[in-house]
């Protein structure tokens, strides 16, 4: 299959449901924007989204392009070897609503607002540490550069796809949608335009395999291996090991670690609230996850060769079953699952800039404290740097920020994610112990990471996340009690 002819060329149709798309999500900037007043309403909406925004939002943020490209792909390959990725992270969601959600939402608050993690996280422990809050910002940053530098490639090929323009000019596009209605709408224009791509993912993940289903016995050609479809073998029929299982179950737990999502946790309207989004949240990732496992299985069954590339096997289909407008807004539902994801990484990285690094570099030179309008220019100044840099390290055409990727998963979960759930339970905790998990958990995804064969074939996460842990807990009893905020102090035990 080539991609040699842009789409918008062979029918002006689907160039303009992709038009359509984009000035929906430019109203919703706008709209955003005269309800943005302070730092506050910028970084989480004055904490003010309802539990069916911030389920939608949060798992829309998270999936990305992944879940309409990646997992199809794989599932397209691999068969139901790809249940145990998705199930691990349906676990994983649910955890994270059940176990984060409720107690952030509350500590967050009551601790002098705090509107970033890195803040939470140094209040929570009193400020009795001046590195906390800087080096979990730095960690975010780090980060969360590569996975919107990914995002914004992502979206320059399929710019480049849909109306055959030049690679590095698609990438530039793409990066100015997106930087409009971050920089100006903030953390409401993400979230409700993240609600929308959500539902848009949804339905273009349904209506694929639904067409093909519906179309069995015309389009068909071939018919779907027993091995296909054993989730304890390969697609070639090889029994998988426990190190394959336990690798793709891991990915559940990034999410503890993934600012993006605790963001949407601190900015819903009421703990009592997070119940009935756990249930919206929890049902659209297993339906959205299901269907693209779906997707891949249908298109293994449809052609009646392999793709070239098996994670266009969701564009293919898209061509071959749906009118030109049907397919411009399908396709347009890749789009919005690639812009739901850099919008919050971007909007997530520039308040770890603002937040917590700007007002420590102020402290360190003796200025007093910055105003609102100032801590506004900030924001938005961060938004357009942090911007450029993604867009400068996507510009290459054959950047492979994959393995990249796949170690700021880890690497959030494993540094972030041990420290956020045990601040949340353990009153004993300190702040060296919160340090050593940072410094751990990051340490050990990338030396493990690097390593190979044996127990080594293990995704990063699991061990990293364990170490962490441990490091925590011993670094925590070895130091002096009594740093916790006193505010929290009943709460916690």
């Amino acid at each position: 299959m080539s991609d040699a002819t842009p789409i918008a060329a062979l029918n002006p149709a689907t160039a303009g449901a992709f038009f359509a798309y984009l000035v929906v999500i430019l109203a919703i900037a706008v709209a955003a924007w005269r309800r943005t007043q302070d730092g506050g309403d910028y970084f989480l909406g004055g904490r003010s989204l309802s539990p069916t925004v911030a389920a939608i939002s949060a798992t829309a943020s998270d999936m990305s392009g992944w879940l309409l490209l990646g997992l199809p792909g794989f599932a397209c390959m691999a068969g139901l070897e790809a249940i145990w990725i998705a199930a691990g992270l349906v676990v994983g969601v649910a955890a994270n609503w059940r176990l984060v959600a409720a107690r952030l939402r509350t500590f967050s608050a009551q601790l002098d607002d705090a509107v970033t993690v890195p803040a939470y996280l140094s209040r929570r422990f009193n400020g009795c540490s001046k590195l906390l809050q800087p080096l979990s910002a730095i960690i975010i940053l780090l980060f969360f550069l590569f996975y919107v530098s990914a995002g914004l490639i992502g979206g320059g090929k399929l710019f480049h796809a849909v109306f055959g323009i030049d690679y590095q000019l698609a990438v530039v596009i793409g990066a100015l949608v997106i930087l409009l209605y971050t920089l100006f709408g903030g953390f409401l224009a993400v979230s409700w335009s993240d609600l929308f791509q959500g539902l848009l993912m949804m339905a273009a993940l349904i209506a694929v395999p639904t067409m093909v289903f519906a179309m069995a016995g015309e389009g068909a050609q071939r018919p779907l291996p027993v091995e296909f479809l054993n989730p304890f073998s390969s697609a070639s029929g090889e029994a998988l090991g426990w190190l394959a299982i336990a690798s793709s179950l891991a990915w559940g737990l990034g999410y503890f670690g993934q600012p993006h999502i605790l963001a949407r946790f601190m900015a819903i309207r009421s703990a009592a609230e997070v119940s009935a989004a756990t249930r919206v949240g929890v049902f659209w990732s297993l339906a959205g996850l299901a269907a693209a496992v779906a997707v891949g299985l249908s298109g293994y069954q449809y052609f009646g060769e392999p793709l070239d590339d098996p994670e266009q096997v969701f564009i293919a289909l898209t061509h071959a079953l749906f009118s030109p407008l049907v397919a411009g807004v399908l396709l347009a539902a890749i789009l919005a699952a690639i812009m739901s994801t850099v919008d919050s990484q971007l909007l997530v990285s520039s308040a770890a800039l603002a937040e917590d690094l700007y007002p420590q570099l102020r402290r360190l030179v003796g200025a007093g404290r910055e105003s609102e309008a100032e801590r506004m220019w900030v924001a938005r100044g961060a938004v357009i740097g942090l911007a450029a840099i993604a867009t400068l390290l996507a510009l290459n055409p054959d950047s492979s920020v994959l393995g990249v990727v796949s170690y700021a998963w880890a690497g959030l979960g494993a540094a972030l994610g041990p420290v956020v759930l045990l601040s949340l339970y353990w009153r004993r905790m300190t702040a060296a112990g919160a340090l050593a998990g940072l410094l751990v958990g990051s340490a050990a995804v990338l030396v493990w990471g690097n390593l190979a064969g044996g127990l080594f074939d293990l995704y990063e996460l699991l061990p990293a996340f364990v170490a962490a842990l441990v490091a925590i807990v011993a670094v925590s009893l070895l130091s002096p009690a009594g740093e916790c905020d006193p505010r929290l102090a009943e709460q916690l035990g």
